[in-house]
C-alpha cells in the first residue's frame, strides 16, 4: 500500500484520458507533424492514465510514484522555457506621442 493516505493524483483520471485522446487524435497528429516534423509522443499520457486507474483501484505505491515523477517532469519542462519578452514595469515615457510615420504626413 502507498503511504500518505490522503494523497490524490495531481489530476483526475478523466484529465489523463482526455489528454491521451487529444494527443492520439488525427487532427493533433497532423498539426504536430506539420509543426515539429515528427509524430507526437502520446505514450506518457497513456502510462499516466493507466497509473491513475491503478491508483484508484489498488492504491499502488508504484502508480503513485509514477504519477509524481511524470508530473514533476512536466513542471520541469514547463519551467525550462522562459518568457519570450520581459514584462514592462511601466509604459514608455513617450507612449502618448504620435508614431513616427504619422509625423511624415
Amino acid at each position: 500500500m502507498a503511504e500518505g493516505g490522503g494523497w490524490q493524483p495531481p489530476r483526475p483520471c478523466e484529465a489523463y484520458r482526455a489528454e491521451w485522446e487529444l494527443c492520439s487524435s488525427a487532427g493533433h497528429f497532423l498539426r504536430h507533424y506539420y509543426v515539429h516534423g515528427e509524430r507526437p509522443a502520446c505514450e506518457q499520457w497513456r502510462r499516466d492514465l493507466d497509473s491513475c486507474r491503478e491508483w484508484e483501484e489498488r492504491r499502488s505505491a508504484e502508480a503513485q510514484q509514477s504519477l509524481r515523477e511524470s508530473e514533476q517532469a512536466r513542471v520541469r519542462a514547463a519551467r525550462k522555457h522562459g518568457l519570450v519578452w520581459a514584462p514592462r514595469q511601466s509604459p514608455p515615457a513617450d507612449w502618448h506621442l504620435p508614431l513616427p510615420q504619422d509625423n511624415d504626413r
